[in-house]
């Protein structure tokens, strides 16, 4: 998993958001309260709930964000984690311990450089399933 995480808040702006992403070259941010994880706000959140319906860019990310958020912990098993990833079809998802603060991100990609080639497998045909 990946340790070096940022969180946004939620009354940051969408503009704000945007503008870490890009920073940040990535396509999602946890969206947090202190360290504990209260939502998700992704590329796609942006262009369909804020943009297309005419949000402006000083909403604040809880608008468009998706507060029900699918998480693993920690200290699971990474086998019960790609399984997890692969039955949801998500290719990456937050980690938190079970104070419920967020430690990382776990993705496709780390699977992929981990070496469990079963694993890996299992997981890229959960996710490269039509929806």
């Amino acid at each position: 998993m990946n340790t070096n995480v940022f969180l946004t808040a939620p009354n940051r702006s969408i503009r704000e958001a945007a503008e870490t992403m890009q920073r940040m070259d990535v396509g999602s941010l946890p969206v947090g309260d202190g360290d504990r994880l209260v939502g998700m706000v992704t590329d796609r959140d942006l262009a369909i709930r804020a943009i297309a319906r005419g949000l402006g860019a000083d909403t604040p990310v809880r608008e468009v964000m998706t507060d029900q958020v699918r998480y693993c912990f920690d200290d699971e098993d990474v086998e019960h984690v790609a399984r997890n990833m692969a039955d949801l079809q998500v290719r990456r998802l937050p980690v938190i311990n079970r104070d419920k603060r967020l430690v990382g991100f776990v993705s496709l990609a780390d699977f992929a450089h981990s070496g469990d080639d079963q694993s890996s497998e299992e997981l890229l045909k959960g996710v490269a399933k039509p929806h």
